[in-house]
């Protein structure tokens, strides 16, 4: 979202539980679209609030998995914010080889660029 549309927004990265590492598939394929995600840290709904960011501060919750978007509409009956469910491929466990599994993580990062804009138009240049 900020490579392409800039920080004209606050984008947060949230999932259901923190994984605590990003997948190093995911870097590698995010890092041939200039995407810097080795730094990266996924956190949860909980650790969203702990470190200091409140849900009624967002307008717009995408979520990724099913079990995301449920969590989004609990955690958003007592918010007026919305939440757009995007049923995106996940790549875990797919391929049996390494360029297989590259090639899921990049169908999967290629669906999102998609959906983004689809949702958002063309990106800034």
């Amino acid at each position: 979202m900020k490579k392409y549309y800039g920080t004209g927004c606050y984008v947060q990265s949230v999932g259901v539980k923190n994984d605590l590492e990003i997948d190093g598939f995911a870097i590698c394929v995010c890092q041939e679209k200039d995407v810097e995600l080795s730094r990266h840290r996924s956190r949860s709904f909980d650790e969203l609030k702990e470190w200091g960011d409140d849900l009624s501060s967002f307008d717009l919750i995408v979520a990724l998995s099913p079990a995301s978007q449920r969590q989004a509409l609990e955690l958003t009956r007592f918010y007026h914010l919305e939440v757009e469910y995007w049923p995106i491929l996940d790549p875990t466990g797919l391929g049996e080889t390494r360029d297989a599994k590259l090639d899921s993580y990049r169908q999967t990062r290629d669906q999102i660029i998609s959906r983004l804009h689809a949702r958002w138009g063309p990106p800034k240049e």
